[in-house]
């Protein structure tokens, strides 16, 4: 069976069952959405009108902050089931948002230079290849565009989710070539029965500036936890940061395949 249908069928059970990763939004949260979605303020602190696509983001939670801020909004994601909490929520609070169900590496429905802003949730450990998705991405940003995409670390897949002899330890290799992760035992950090990838930091910070975007922050976002108990994922964030978020925008001029890699002073 492919990756790709593992993934939805694993997204698909995921949002039947209520997981925390297909929970919908607040009441409260759309009050503020911005505060919610853009902490380090990477957005401006205005995002009306702007054309968004949310990737590989169904679960009733982006759509309807980013409209909530006044964007148009548009989402993209494999599973059904996630896009149906979207129907719902964009129902209940009369936010008219477009769904397509969609590969993040195949998005030919959406237009060239369409979108002021891409925002892509941790998604890209589901496909081997990334070099696609980031094209697609670059592809339907307008020029001067932004992308903004968090991404498990490449550490956080491949570390052990928990300690052996009160330390965490490096399980598998990483390299130019994605690696599948070993199925891993019951954690936040590993979502139920979907196949995942670890790609190097090369892989995705480069990609994303060969594709013809520009870095132009990054950021760890905080999980550890100062009290936390041995093996959970406040104490094992305090040594693997899991995440990586990244914020890029789209070359003017179009041109990929470029080496640069501008990062924050």
């Amino acid at each position: 069976m492919s990756a790709e249908r593992i993934n939805r069928e694993a997204y698909d059970r995921m949002a039947k069952q209520g997981h925390v990763l297909a929970t919908p939004v607040k009441t409260e949260e759309l009050e503020k959405p911005l505060e919610v979605v853009d902490g380090r303020g990477w957005l401006g602190g205005d995002i009306r009108g702007w054309n968004v696509l949310c990737l590989a983001a169904g679960g009733g939670r982006h759509s309807a902050l980013y409209s909530a801020a006044g964007a148009k909004v548009t989402v993209v994601d494999i599973s059904p089931g996630m896009l149906e909490l979207d129907r719902v929520v964009c129902h209940r609070y009369k936010f008219d948002v477009r769904l397509f169900q969609a590969s993040m590496i195949a998005i030919p429905m959406l237009h060239e230079g369409e979108f002021d802003l891409v925002i892509h949730p941790v998604s890209s450990c589901y496909i081997a290849d990334l070099q696609p998705m980031f094209a697609e991405v670059a592809r339907v940003l307008r020029p001067g565009g932004l992308y903004i995409s968090q991404h498990k670390s490449p550490t956080n897949l491949q570390a052990s989710l928990f300690t052996e002899r009160g330390k965490y330890w490096i399980e598998s290799e990483i390299g130019a070539v994605a690696r599948p992760v070993p199925p891993g035992e019951t954690s936040p950090l590993r979502e139920p029965n979907a196949r995942e990838f670890a790609h190097s930091l090369e892989t995705i910070l480069g990609g994303i500036c060969r594709a013809g975007m520009t870095i132009e922050d990054f950021s760890e976002p905080e999980h550890a936890k100062a009290d936390s108990l041995l093996d959970s994922t406040g104490h094992r964030a305090k040594f693997i940061p899991p995440y990586i978020r990244i914020k890029a925008r789209r070359t003017p001029n179009q041109t990929r395949q470029s080496s640069s890699l501008i990062l924050p002073k």
